[in-house]
């Protein structure tokens, strides 16, 4: 099977060499994290010059170093392998595992030839806190599963044979290893109720777990809905569920979000240049991770695009919020919605996500919200059609989704 290189994350990794802090590579589990440490990033050091005795390499979930959980023998251990004033390299693979990881990893950081990595993968290292736990000296990698030029980069097969693959199984790099769509949903399915919500309940001791069930079947139902915890809370409460409080729906919603398996984007006043605090959306982390959640039921289309478009966004570095545009009709006043507001430094694109422009009165409809903006920054319409990129009467750019995922530079087409 073809291998895939991970070139963005590799290139934040090199950019990133030497620059005196802990590099965390973080994400949700099984995103390919380990892999990106070791072969790629190794074999990338040692392709440039870096011997192979300046590289020390520790995989905590290897049985044979069990011993090295042990910080005071982690401690010894890597000194004693620092022999010159060369560079050394720290490679660490599930540090998680070392009791008091963080002191060791300060510690390490007064070594001045000593350059160091580390990835983890339970619930206690993916909570998205954990940079606070080095103070200010850690340096975070986020990796996300294999966004859709990635996943169509090993695929044998057509652009839309990939796309609908890609819609149902999603994108954590085992998948591609299966070769029949049963092994896929299984192993999401056994993935998500063994691994996912397994260390969620386990590091937050949860014992609601019917209420965390249905919240997160809430959320992979309304994918690209407005929610917040109050009308979760009125849900429950219309289904007879008295003894829950909007404190718990809270924490349950930030446990599930510090594990990295749902990301939140939140309101933005694009005229007022302002955040509003709630409602917000929520969407996955990998589209089948949520599909294995709802047993691939619910297949819509519009949402899952939606949900894909945000992540690549969010792979390819943007902040991205939702935005909303207050306008005037007759005497009223009303909020429409722009999908995307994705900002990077100085960049800044409105985007839409639309499955189809069929006719002049949808792309009418479409573009409202776009025009309503006070700006001059890109506006752009995402749709499902596979045509060739055209700007609309008003000057809109609208791309078709192929186009808009393959090709890391569609923006500023």
């Amino acid at each position: 099977m073809k291998r895939i290189e991970r070139e963005t994350y590799l290139t934040q990794l090199i950019n990133k060499r030497n620059n005196g802090l802990i590099k965390i590579i973080t994400g949700i589990r099984r995103c390919g994290k380990s892999f990106l440490l070791d072969p790629i990033f190794k074999e990338c050091l040692m392709n440039n010059g870096v011997r192979e005795d300046h590289i020390i390499k520790i995989d905590f979930d290897e049985r044979r170093n069990e011993l090295f959980q042990d910080p005071d023998i982690l401690d010894e251990y890597v000194r004693n392998h620092i022999l010159d004033d060369e560079m050394y390299y720290l490679l660490l693979d599930e540090v998680q595992k070392v009791n008091d990881f963080e002191s060791v990893l300060n510690g390490f950081l007064h070594i001045k030839n000593l350059d160091i990595y580390v990835t983890g993968s339970n619930s206690k290292f993916l909570s998205s806190d954990i940079i606070t736990e080095f103070r200010g000296r850690g340096d975070e990698i986020r990796v996300y599963p294999l966004s859709f030029s990635e996943f169509y980069s090993i695929f044998d097969g057509e652009k839309g044979d990939a796309w609908d693959e890609y819609i149902m199984f999603g994108g954590l790099p085992k998948i591609v290893s299966f070769n029949t769509e049963n092994e896929k949903a299984k192993y999401l399915k056994q993935l998500f109720e063994k691994t996912y919500i397994s260390d969620i309940v386990e590091r937050n001791n949860i014992q609601k777990l019917d209420v965390l069930d249905a919240i997160l079947n809430i959320l992979a139902s309304s994918i690209g809905s407005f929610t917040n915890p109050q009308k979760l809370l009125n849900t429950f409460q219309s289904n007879s569920t008295k003894e829950l409080s909007i404190n718990t729906i809270s924490a349950y919603l930030k446990y599930l979000q510090d594990s990295f398996l749902i990301s939140k984007a939140e309101r933005f006043d694009i005229k007022g240049k302002k955040y509003i605090q709630s409602p917000f959306k929520f969407y996955f982390s990998d589209i089948g991770i949520r599909n294995a959640k709802l047993n691939f039921r619910q297949q819509e289309e519009t949402h899952i695009m939606e949900n894909i478009i945000y992540n690549e966004l969010l792979f390819r570095g943007y902040n991205v919020d939702i935005g909303v545009v207050n306008i005037r009709e007759g005497d009223a006043r009303k909020q429409i919605e722009v999908d995307f507001v994705c900002n990077q430094f100085n960049k800044k694109y409105y985007i839409q996500s639309v499955l189809s422009l069929a006719t002049r009165d949808k792309t009418i409809q479409e573009e409202r919200s776009l025009l309503s903006i006070p700006d001059n920054f890109k506006k752009i319409i995402v749709v499902r059609d596979n045509k060739k990129p055209w700007i609309t009467d008003e000057g809109i750019l609208v791309i078709g989704i192929f186009d808009f995922l393959l090709n890391k530079n569609s923006l500023d087409i």
